[in-house]
């Protein structure tokens, strides 16, 4: 088992994450909702400030931390952490463990958890298990391997790839291993990568439903408590940030058992409500925050079974959710949803195409961006009562999944091959 801890001598400054960054996977608010204005609208090739040739493959969404860029790849059986400038020149690159492949074709990859910032640190966690802290300037923190150090997941146990992404809570870095053995919540220090604690998630999902592969949300409670909110393996919970404790549940997503309902479309939450889409794109599950042990009964406000997302994390803003559709059926459908009640607002078709959705929606300055996986960007009002299309955008075909960034009036578009820096 291999657990090393490098330590470079620093002052300890509380973390602190800027206006202008995008500190992880969802953005600023963790809720696909970008902060700023004056984004592009329309865009071409013309527009594109720079372009960056990525060393490798992968999947993650960019962090960005000041003028630093940080993404992950896997390469020659190395992964491999980078970080680029706001100029387009790479700073430095870095070497974590070793990589193992993907299974699921262009969309998996070894590297398709996206690395998180805290203002003074970024976090990458990679397929084989790789876990670690470098500085900003590319010093090795601390590193770990989850899977050697609990000895649970093997190739067996997870029947696909790693697709969650570590969190950051008041005091931690936390990851979830959702898999067909014994799955857990693990909170780490992330000055030292020290493991402050470890809780087992137990549900009674049967085979490949508890397969899941959903990033985590830190948000509060209504008691102003810090908590995390995991979604899959048949269940909604919420657990205490500061030991992991479960507080409540909700296990009414998979009522007849089904087999394979695995789970990849994570949660979002505002307003003391969590958004919760399921059963392979079938169902969106609106859940009160609050109370204690079994809440299912007390605690689900509305389920809507016309619209949900099987991979694409839906947005949240100002009582309304945004659904991007990819199941067949209704592949490229957008759906505006009124928080409260589950109530449609808006839906419509967007130009329908061989290709799906991996991406998550962002919404930005009222407008909400929709990237396809030929990294086609489409770009719809987001405010109105009415479905509307403002642009359709692509410079490259390119296979992507990654959500894009906004940051400071700019998108970052990563695709399997290259960044791309939009606007002036």
């Amino acid at each position: 088992m291999r657990h090393v801890v490098l330590l470079a001598p620093m002052l300890f400054i509380a973390a602190q994450v800027h206006a202008g960054d995008w500190p992880g996977w969802r953005g600023p608010n963790g809720n696909g909702v970008a902060d700023g204005r004056s984004y592009p609208t329309a865009w071409s090739a013309d527009d594109v400030a720079w372009t960056y040739k990525l060393n490798g493959i992968g999947a993650s969404t960019p962090a960005v931390s000041g003028d630093s860029i940080f993404v992950t790849t896997t390469t020659g059986g190395k992964n491999l952490v980078t970080c680029i400038g706001s100029d387009g020149k790479e700073r430095w690159e870095a070497k974590l463990g070793r990589s193992i492949d993907g299974k699921q074709g262009k969309d998996g990859t070894g590297a398709n958890p996206s690395p998180v910032i805290d203002g003074e640190r970024v976090f990458v966690y990679f397929k084989s298990g790789d876990f670690g802290c470098f500085s900003l300037t590319g010093e090795l923190q601390w590193e770990t391997n989850v899977f050697e150090r609990f000895a649970e997941v093997t190739s067996e146990t997870l029947w696909w790839d790693l697709g969650t992404s570590p969190v950051l809570t008041k005091d931690a870095i936390v990851v979830t291993m959702m898999h067909s053995g014994p799955s857990y919540l693990a909170a780490f220090n992330r000055r030292s990568g020290k493991l402050l604690w470890k809780h087992d998630r137990i549900t009674d999902a049967p085979r490949e439903a508890a397969q899941s592969y959903t990033t985590p949300i830190v948000t509060t409670n209504p008691a102003g408590r810090e908590v995390i909110v995991v979604t899959g393996a048949d269940y909604v919970t919420c657990h205490n940030a500061a030991d992991g404790d479960e507080l409540w549940r909700v296990g009414t997503l998979n009522p007849e058992h089904n087999e394979y309902f695995r789970s990849i479309s994570s949660s979002v939450s505002s307003d003391g409500i969590v958004i919760a889409p399921y059963a392979r794109g079938g169902t969106l599950t609106a859940i009160r925050m609050g109370g204690s042990g079994d809440v299912t009964k007390s605690h689900v406000m509305w389920t809507n079974a016309d619209t949900a997302a099987d991979v694409p994390t839906p947005t949240i803003a100002n009582g309304r959710i945004y659904v991007l559709r990819d199941v067949k059926t209704a592949r490229g459908t957008v759906d505006c949803l009124d928080l409260q009640t589950g109530r449609t607002i808006w839906s419509g078709q967007l130009e329908r195409h061989r290709m799906t959705f991996r991406a998550s929606p962002v919404l930005a300055d009222g407008k909400l961006y929709v990237t396809r996986q030929d990294g086609t960007v489409f770009v719809l009002d987001a405010l109105g009562d009415e479905f509307k299309v403002l642009a359709t955008n692509k410079i490259a075909e390119e296979h992507t999944i990654a959500t894009p960034v906004f940051v400071d009036g700019k998108i970052l578009l990563r695709t399997q091959d290259h960044i791309y820096l939009i606007g002036a």
